[in-house]
């Protein structure tokens, strides 16, 4: 697969969202802490629609949803809640336009895929849209043309950008065990097969292609179906790197030999013990080393069989997931161990980016 991408070697990223309400100080910290390629913050706890599925809702084209009790459901007509995550995703993008003036470069914006918006949203009358054959395929379909609607409007705001579409499937294993719950919670809906699955994360990414957007497809738990996503067209696949089985490297591998890119989530989103009852500096909890996370990459990036030298290229540096959860000083803890961890990897000798147990 023969893909030229908008980043560079030694380049660093983050999953999606952040632990603010203020758009205009996320894009700020994302701006400033990935340059290479930032990203679209997304802002759950500003409330509903803001979220990663809300979000996604408020993309749709000819299907209303409104949100109850159990979450969001389809209805005949947008509803106040639609309008209102479309609301926000505007809010959002105006600080981005605002910010990104004379930009140029990769910019990374997400959305929930296919798959997980179909474990999410309810049909009508109740239960998951996933338990309908014709309603999930009519969702994935909604979606993708929303998208193509959304990517538009993101180069419009910021002509300079290469657009990079980040399909976030994090139900995706669950969808294809058979393990999601139904309403009662004393039976799963049935197991998707693979082709089916394929199919729908391809309506989506083929939505990103048109559109001249690169598509990475994320999903941080474990069993992710990486051949799947491959032949579905993701040209990046975006995992916690902690969560990779021993089963999963042969994938893995052949992944990168077609050309797609790792993005290895490899600082925790939230601190472990070990870095909570660490003394914390005056920038907020130190966390690992960046050094401690280089050599970790580099160890996995050896065990898929690839030579150092070349984890650069065919690595970006990402937290392991998304940064709601954290608390604000733990994400640029993260942000920055993230950048600095990308810069040894392309062995950039930039006193901001040095090893820690190298200063003074």
């Amino acid at each position: 697969m023969d893909v030229e991408l908008p980043w560079g070697p030694g380049t660093a990223s983050g999953v999606g969202s952040l632990p603010y309400t203020d758009p205009m100080e996320a894009t700020r910290v994302v701006l400033g802490e990935l340059p290479d390629l930032p990203h679209l913050p997304e802002l759950p706890t500003r409330g509903p629609g803001a979220d990663m599925v809300g979000r996604s809702c408020a993309l749709l084209v000819g299907l209303g949803v409104d949100l109850q009790p159990a979450g969001w459901r389809l209805t005949a007509a947008p509803g106040r809640d639609q309008r209102r995550a479309r609301s926000t995703l505007g809010q959002d993008l105006d600080a981005l336009e605002e910010l990104t003036q004379g930009y140029t470069g990769p910019l990374k914006v997400q959305v929930a895929g296919p798959w997980t918006l179909a474990a999410s949203v309810e049909l009508p009358r109740g239960g998951r849209v996933l338990g309908d054959h014709g309603a999930r395929r009519d969702l994935a379909q909604s979606l993708a043309e929303g998208l193509t609607e959304h990517l538009a409007d993101v180069r419009r705001r910021v002509p300079g950008a290469s657009l990079v579409l980040q399909v976030d499937e994090p139900s995706l294993p669950a969808v294809l065990s058979g393990a999601i719950p139904t309403p009662s919670g004393f039976s799963r809906y049935r197991s998707v097969d693979n082709p089916e699955a394929e199919a729908l994360v391809r309506e989506v990414v083929s939505a990103a292609d048109a559109q001249g957007a690169i598509p990475i497809v994320h999903c941080c738990g474990s069993e992710v179906p990486f051949e799947l996503l491959v032949r579905g067209g993701a040209r990046g696949l975006s995992f916690d790197m902690a969560r990779v089985r021993d089963a999963d490297v042969e994938a893995l591998a052949a992944a990168v030999e077609q050309g797609v890119t790792l993005f290895v989530g490899a600082v925790p989103a939230v601190p472990g013990p070990e870095d909570a009852s660490t003394k914390p500096s005056r920038e907020g909890p130190r966390g690992p080393s960046d050094l401690e996370v280089t050599r970790a990459v580099l160890r996995f990036w050896r065990t898929l069989g690839f030579p150092e030298e070349t984890a650069a290229r065919g690595c970006v540096v990402t937290p392991s997931c998304g940064l709601a959860g954290a608390e604000p000083a733990w994400t640029r803890t993260v942000l920055t161990l993230v950048r600095k961890v990308a810069a040894h990897l392309d062995d950039r000798p930039d006193s901001a980016t040095a090893p820690d147990d190298e200063r003074s």
